[in-house]
């Protein structure tokens, strides 16, 4: 089955930042797409990725293509402590149980329990927030690839005396298993509440990052994974990622041109 998008927008765009836009494909998969002639625009075949879509102008995938992109599923949780992201251990409880009827937050089918939905990064079982399952690879690699540059920020409670000395040091002096961590940013909230944004996940990042400073974490939320905020997503419960949000996961913000 074929699939057709049309440009509603005011200018001229490329073909692959629509069809990035539109949450068709990422880019890259859209130049490969477009260069073997699965893509047509108004019934033109078309080869050039540099081609581009003008207003009102409709875009079409033939049969080959949309079944090239078939594409997997992608929710996001608010994972409650107690829950682990990954593959349990024997009386652990995985966060994929709590994707049920009963905790969906909006419209659209709950995912068939034989559908493998793996956790895109890790969560640890004592802390909460925003966690990704999916079974899309393009998502996948846009949030946890070698590529991928995108920032997780994290609100986090701790004990413990918070000097500037500590602060200067989580944010640039540090090294976990014998590696330098990347510069974080690190502020100060409230007198016991810290915000992270780190664009990496090593194991247990954070509450080893404090043990090294003497200070302990009891309480740590993800509340944003890139675009993606947590927002109010009560927590245990899930929705489906749009269209748009999947888009702007795996292609980044998009303008015409």
């Amino acid at each position: 089955m074929s699939l057709s998008r049309t440009y509603q927008g005011d200018e001229p765009v490329r073909l692959n930042k629509f069809m990035g836009q539109s949450g068709i494909c990422s880019r890259r998969e859209a130049d490969a797409l477009i260069a073997e002639g699965l893509v047509s625009v108004d019934g033109e075949v078309v080869t050039d990725a540099g081609r581009k879509l003008q207003p009102g102008q409709t875009l079409t995938l033939n049969a080959r293509a949309t079944a090239a992109l078939a594409e997997g599923v992608t929710l996001m949780i608010h994972k409650p402590m107690g829950y682990v992201s990954g593959q349990p251990e024997p009386n652990k409880l995985p966060a994929v149980r709590l994707v049920t009827d009963n905790n969906r937050v909006g419209e659209g089918p709950t995912p068939a329990d034989e559908v493998s939905l793996p956790p895109i990064g890790r969560l640890d079982e004592d802390s909460r927030g925003l966690l990704l399952l999916s079974s899309d690879g393009v998502v996948a690699k846009a949030v946890i690839g070698p590529e991928s540059d995108l920032d997780k920020e994290y609100l986090v409670r701790v004990t413990g005396d918070i000097t500037e000395k500590k602060l200067k040091i989580l944010r640039h002096g540090l090294m976990l298993d014998g590696r330098q961590l990347r510069p974080a940013y690190v502020s100060r909230m409230e007198s016991h509440r810290l915000k992270f944004v780190l664009r990496e996940g090593r194991n247990r990042q954070i509450r080893r990052m404090c043990e090294m400073v003497d200070l302990e974490v009891v309480d740590l939320i993800r509340v944003r994974i890139g675009p993606l905020k947590l927002d109010n997503l009560p927590e245990g419960k899930w929705r489906m990622l749009t269209a748009e949000e999947r888009a702007a996961l795996v292609g980044g913000p998009i303008s015409p041109g």
